[in-house]
C-alpha cells in the first residue's frame, strides 16, 4: 500500500470517527496511535509519549489557562453588565442603537477574553433579553449576537491565534496585531449593516422611549467609567507586551491578575465567582491540551508518511492548480468542516497539511492565520451544524426557534464573506500593523 493511500485512509478514518460523535481528541489521538503502531510497530507507541513531552515543554502554552481565566473572571464578576449599561444609554436613542451597542460590547469582551464562547454567553444572557423586551426583531438580534460573539477569535488576545501561532510556529505578537484591523473592520461592517437595515425598516430596531433617553450628561459621563477598567486591562495586558516590557506569558498573567483586581475593586470577587471561574477555566484548558496533544501525534504520523509533500504534488502536479486556486479550495474545506467541528478541531486536523503547503506556495503565514480565523468565523455560523448555531439554541429563550436562528445568520455570513474577500484581496489590511511595529 502506498503512503498516499495510507494518508487518505488515515484522514478518512478520523473523519468517520468524528461523524459518529466521538470526542475530537479521542478520535484524532486514537487514529494517530493505531496507524503509528501499524506502520512502525512497537516503536510507534512512543509517538504519543513524545507528543506529550513536546506539549509540556511549550512554555507559551501557559497563556491559554491565563487568558481563559481572565475572560471568565470578567464575565462572572459582572463587569460586562456595566459595559452594556453604558452602551445602552449612549446608543439607545438611535434606530438599531442597542444592536450597535451590542456589537460594541462584543468588541470590548473580545479584547478582554479571546474566546467566542464567553461572548456568546454574555450576549445571550445580558443583551438578548433586553433587546427582545425593547421590541427588536428577534431574527435580527439573534444574528447580531452570533456575529458579534465570533469576533472573540479574531480580536487580540485571540486564543485561536495563539494556538495557530504554536502549531504554525509564527510569532504570537505579529498574529495579534494582524487581527486588529480585520477584527475592527468586521465589527464596522456589522454596524454598517445594522444602520442601513434599521434605516430601511425602522420597526426592526426601535429607539428607546423618550423618558428613558432623558438621562443627564453627568449620568452619561459617569457611565463611561464602566469602560475604563476594560481599557486598563487591555493596555496592561496587550500594550505592555507590544512595547516589549512583558513576554507573552507575562502579559497573560498581567491580564489574569488585572481581571481579578477589577472584580475585587468592584466588590464582586465572591467565593462563588472564584469557584465558577476556576472550574470553567480548568475544563476549557484541559480540553485544549488534550486536543493539542492528539494533534501533535497525528501530525507526526502525517509527517512520517510524507503526506504534506504528496498533497502538494497532487494539487500542483496532477491537477495543475495555481497558488490562489489552492488557497480558495483550502478555505472552502474549512467552511465544510466548520459545519461539523469547532475552530480548534479544524486547526489541529488540517494544520499539519495546510500550513506547510501555504508556506511552500509563497504566502505569508501570518496573513494566512487571519484568513483561517475569519473563515472559522464564517464556518461557526454555517448550517446545518455550525458551532454557534447550537450554542445560541441552548441559550436562547423558547420563542426563538432553530429556524429563526438559521435565518438570522444569512446576512451576517454574507457580510463576513465580503470581509474575507477584502482581506484576501488586500493582505495589507492584516499585515500593515505587524509590519509597522516589527519592521518585517
Amino acid at each position: 500500500m502506498s503512503y498516499e493511500l495510507i494518508a487518505i485512509l488515515m484522514f478518512s478514518t478520523m473523519m468517520l470517527m468524528l461523524l459518529t460523535g466521538q470526542r475530537v481528541f479521542g478520535a484524532i489521538g486514537f487514529v494517530a496511535v493505531i496507524f503509528a503502531l501499524f506502520l512502525w510497530g512497537d516503536g510507534g507507541a512512543e509517538m504519543a509519549f513524545s507528543a506529550s513531552m513536546k506539549l509540556m515543554k511549550w512554555y507559551p502554552l501557559l497563556t491559554l489557562p491565563l487568558f481563559i481565566y481572565m475572560g471568565y473572571m470578567l464575565s462572572e464578576s459582572g463587569i460586562a453588565d456595566d459595559l452594556y449599561r453604558m452602551f445602552h444609554v449612549w446608543m439607545g436613542s438611535l434606530h438599531g442603537g442597542l444592536a450597535i451597542g451590542t456589537i460594541g460590547l462584543m468588541v470590548a469582551i473580545s479584547a478582554m477574553n479571546g474566546l467566542s464562547v464567553a461572548g456568546m454567553a454574555i450576549g445571550a444572557t445580558i443583551a438578548l433579553p433586553e433587546l427582545l423586551r425593547r421590541g427588536y426583531d428577534k431574527i435580527m438580534v439573534t444574528g447580531v449576537i452570533q456575529a458579534g460573539s465570533s469576533l472573540g477569535i479574531l480580536v487580540p488576545p485571540s486564543v485561536v491565534l495563539v494556538l495557530y501561532g504554536m502549531i504554525a510556529r509564527q510569532p504570537i505578537g505579529q498574529l495579534w496585531l494582524a487581527g486588529v484591523f480585520p477584527g475592527l473592520m468586521m465589527a464596522a461592517l456589522f454596524i454598517l449593516y445594522i444602520v442601513v437595515r434599521c434605516r430601511l425598516q425602522p420597526k426592526l430596531g426601535p429607539p428607546l422611549a423618550k423618558e428613558e433617553r432623558q438621562v443627564s450628561w453627568a449620568v452619561k459621563f459617569r457611565l463611561l467609567q464602566a469602560g475604563i477598567l476594560p481599557l486598563l486591562i487591555f493596555f496592561f495586558m496587550t500594550g505592555l507586551f507590544l512595547m516589549g516590557i512583558t513576554s507573552l506569558v507575562e502579559s497573560s498573567a498581567v491580564g489574569a491578575v488585572s481581571a481579578t483586581l477589577a472584580a475585587l475593586l468592584r466588590r464582586r470577587l465572591t467565593r462563588r465567582v472564584i469557584h465558577d471561574t476556576v472550574r470553567k477555566t480548568l475544563g476549557v484548558s484541559c480540553m485544549f491540551m488534550w486536543i493539542i496533544l492528539a494533534a501533535l501525534a497525528f501530525g507526526a504520523v502525517f509527517d512520517g508518511l510524507g503526506a504534506v509533500r504528496a498533497i502538494e504534488n497532487f494539487f500542483v502536479g496532477r491537477l495543475g492548480l495555481g497558488p490562489w486556486e489552492i488557497l480558495i479550495m483550502m478555505q472552502l474545506s474549512y467552511i465544510l468542516m466548520g459545519m461539523f467541528l469547532d475552530d480548534t478541531a479544524m486547526l489541529v486536523i488540517v494544520a499539519p497539511l495546510y500550513v506547510p503547503l501555504v508556506g511552500a506556495l509563497g504566502f505569508d503565514l501570518v496573513w494566512y492565520g487571519v484568513l483561517y480565523t475569519i473563515t472559522c468565523q464564517i464556518a461557526y455560523m454555517t448550517p446545518p451544524f455550525g458551532y454557534n448555531l447550537f450554542l445560541m439554541r441552548a441559550m436562547a429563550p423558547p420563542e426563538i426557534s432553530l429556524g429563526d436562528i438559521y435565518r438570522s445568520i444569512i446576512p451576517f455570513v454574507l457580510v463576513m464573506v465580503f470581509g474575507l474577500g477584502l482581506v484576501t484581496a488586500f493582505p495589507e489590511i492584516a499585515l500593515w500593523l505587524p509590519n509597522l511595529h516589527y519592521g518585517r
